[in-house]
């Protein structure tokens, strides 16, 4: 396949990296704001640049890939879907519900294929747990508690541009739950605080936030994100049935120090990023967007998926500024607006 890749920033620039060491990729052809961006990058891992992102476009590729600024990640689905381009994007779809649903509606009418990048998805501790639970061996799941922490917060600029710490972070969370479970979530109860730097409450933000969701076999999930957490990058997972609890996440390298007397050690090289802690699951669903794209495989995450993550996290924002239990079918009929 012939790949074109859009956006050649942080992520971008790991992404095509990636794509470009993926078996059944052939070419894979850059295009970013920045053409200089884009050529610099090609050069490094031996692809081919773009002078435009438009150029990619009538490149004649097969599938692309988008790794841009959030702010543009709609108008290039939409583009992608009305070339009849099968198409992988990194999340969200848009930073707000209209923005979503219009593109997902581009992407229905076209009848194309969108893979959004919810990364988790393809980790070997979470799969791991998602076969555990379907097969039984924890057996009825009471209790799962997700943990999602960055060490250091973003500069004052990325929060516009990020929806918050509840839809940048937190939706990975609510993503993975309702994937790993098979479950929906009918009622969230969300709450944030802000002890750190002055721009988060500038913003409108947090830089801790603690949501309580409640699943469709009243499981309960306890879902805690922020921005200080000075330990390292710290990202797991609880998962408590009857039988059995398995963690997510626990490994040589988690951020913590136990306090009982004999416990383990804190680790020498505690994880720093999430491009580091995820970068096998990064590589593992490029494969398999690929596979995807080239018809031999399921997508194995639609934006309809991206809108239902999106529709709990913009219920546990609601919930957060007016400060009450917040039920799903409120989304839905916000949703039902919207079309």
């Amino acid at each position: 396949m012939r790949i074109g890749f859009l956006g050649a920033g942080r992520i971008g620039a790991f992404h095509a990296e990636a794509l470009q060491a993926t078996p059944g990729v052939d070419s894979v052809l850059i295009g970013d704001v920045d053409s200089g961006r884009a050529a610099e990058l090609a050069d490094r891992i031996g692809a081919r640049a773009a002078e435009s992102v438009d150029a990619v476009f009538a490149a004649g590729v097969d599938a692309v890939a988008i790794a841009t600024a959030t702010a543009s990640h709609a108008e290039l689905i939409i583009r992608a879907a009305r070339a009849g381009l099968p198409a992988y994007c990194e999340k969200p779809v848009a930073l707000d519900l209209a923005g979503t649903v219009r593109a997902l509606r581009e992407v229905e009418s076209a009848g194309t294929m969108l893979h959004m990048g919810f990364q988790r998805r393809f980790d070997a501790g979470y799969r791991a747990a998602k076969e555990a639970v379907q097969a039984g061996r924890l057996g009825r799941l009471h209790t799962i508690r997700a943990i999602t922490s960055d060490p250091v917060p973003p500069p004052p600029s990325f929060l516009p541009l990020s929806g918050g710490l509840i839809r940048d972070c937190l939706v990975h969370d609510f993503d993975v739950v309702r994937w790993l479970t098979g479950r929906e979530v009918v009622e969230v109860f969300a709450t944030g605080a802000n002890g750190g730097a002055a721009f988060f409450r500038e913003a409108g933000d947090v830089d801790t936030a603690a949501a309580l969701l409640t699943l469709d076999d009243s499981t309960l999930v306890t879902a805690t994100a922020t921005r200080y957490n000075g330990a390292g990058y710290d990202v797991r997972m609880e998962l408590s049935g009857e039988r059995d609890q398995l963690v997510v996440g626990l490994d040589a390298r988690t951020p913590f120090t136990s306090a009982e007397p004999g416990g383990p050690e804190p680790p020498a090289r505690p994880w720093t990023g999430f491009l580091e802690r995820f970068a096998p699951a990064y590589r593992a669903e490029l494969a398999a967007f690929v596979q995807a794209a080239s018809g031999e495989a399921p997508n194995p995450c639609s934006g309809q998926d991206a809108l239902h993550a999106l529709l709990v996290a913009e219920a546990c924002e609601l919930s957060r500024t007016e400060r009450r239990p917040v039920r799903l079918t409120e989304m839905s009929k916000l949703i039902a607006d919207l079309h």
